[in-house]
């Protein structure tokens, strides 16, 4: 059955790869994936999916479904496929999406035998509105077992955990005045994002060493001698889990509403993108996962600690998920940069395809053909988030 799939994989191999260097060709930031979303969409329709496009609102997003002849278990994989603003495809997502599908046909290969589902996912806007939450939110995985998916990296590192992040902004409504004859008539609304920054610096020693809080002013006021009527200040604030990171969005929120008293300002707050909830690793689902890329590679796969924030933590907390790092085999590459980028149109990115599909695809079949192991991944699912 091995060979069944790792011949699939190759079969497609050459025209996956010329998919990924077309998106790496024309990169689309978060949700104007209109061409990207287009080629994968039909793609699948060729390969005998069933596909939902749009997708629960979302335009650019998809859903696409094969079952086999017999009841079992739903694998679901998931697909990214925006870039990054000026710099292009430097996340990888080109090779992300084409992974996943390359993985989805080949278990189709063998869906029919074992019985089951294999549902694929198009997720628009990872790199800021996380459409994974929205689909979360909106019952998309209700009947998914697991959730699979991989990402480009220099090397090889397991599923770990993600920092839970929100996205807040603070506007301040003051009173112009000018600033030379008339300072006494304002209220100034840049006095308060400057208060705003303070007291957030001064909570930074005591809140918990895995707190990430980091802003901007967005807007400051548009003269020196006119006092500012309006100023806004956005801010990421990160932590390991979501539970605290609600702590830490309550003692920020204290501490605008004391800036806008202060001043006398009037203060709105507002999320200007979506959530993303902290990655859940599921072990046992992660170590099927790491054996099977190392025999696939040959190549040690590291264990991960902490990293950014991401969509997929979202999905983690509606269904057994990974979100292992597969190598490029270069570990001075780094994501976010034109290196990175370029390197997925190169030879790395093919092997990257073929060695991420295949690992995706025997993790998956392996869970399907075992009730025990989905058993045991399905306890732990429980354990953690209940």
């Amino acid at each position: 059955m091995k060979d069944k799939i790792k011949n699939c994989i190759e079969k497609n191999l050459d025209q996956l790869f010329d998919i990924a260097k077309i998106l790496y060709e024309n990169p689309e930031i978060s949700e104007e994936e209109k061409i990207s979303s287009e080629i994968l969409v039909k793609y699948l329709r060729t390969k005998g999916f069933n596909v939902e496009n749009p997708y629960l609102g979302e335009e650019y997003g998809f859903r696409a479904e094969y079952g086999g002849k017999r009841e079992g278990l739903n694998i679901g994989f998931f697909c990214e496929y925006d870039a990054l603003p000026e710099i292009g495809h430097g996340c990888g997502h080109n090779l992300i999406c084409t992974a996943s599908i390359a993985a989805g046909v080949a278990l189709k290969a063998t869906i029919d035998e074992f019985g089951g589902k294999i549902t694929l996912f198009g997720t628009p806007a990872e790199e800021s509105n996380g459409v994974k939450g929205i689909y979360g939110e909106k019952g998309a995985y209700k009947n998914i077992n697991i959730a699979l998916m991989t990402h480009p990296n220099g090397v090889s590192v397991a599923s770990g955990t993600s920092l839970a992040m929100k996205a807040i902004e603070y506007e301040y409504f003051g009173r112009t005045a000018h600033a030379a004859t008339a300072p006494e008539e304002g209220i100034n609304a840049l006095d308060a994002v400057i208060l705003l920054f303070n007291g957030i610096n001064a909570i930074r020693q005591h809140v918990k060493s895995d707190v990430r809080i980091h802003g901007i002013i967005a807007n400051g006021g548009v003269a020196a001698n006119i006092v500012p009527d309006y100023a806004s200040a956005r801010f990421y604030i990160r932590a390991e889990k979501k539970a605290y990171l609600n702590q830490v969005e309550e003692k920020m929120i204290q501490i605008a509403k004391g800036a806008a008293n202060m001043t006398g300002a009037r203060l709105e707050t507002n999320y200007y993108e979506l959530p993303y909830d902290d990655m859940v690793t599921n072990e046992v689902l992660s170590e099927v996962f790491n054996r099977n890329l190392q025999e696939v590679t040959g190549e040690t796969v590291e264990i991960s600690g902490m990293s950014g924030s991401m969509d997929m933590g979202n999905v983690s907390h509606y269904v057994p998920a990974i979100h292992p790092m597969v190598g490029l085999g270069d570990k001075e590459l780094v994501c976010h940069t034109k290196a990175f980028a370029e390197a997925t149109a190169t030879e790395k990115g093919r092997e990257y395809i073929k060695n991420a599909s295949f690992s995706l695809a025997l993790t998956a079949l392996e869970i399907i053909k075992n009730p025990k192991l989905y058993e045991r991944i399905r306890e732990e699912f429980e354990r953690n988030i209940n």
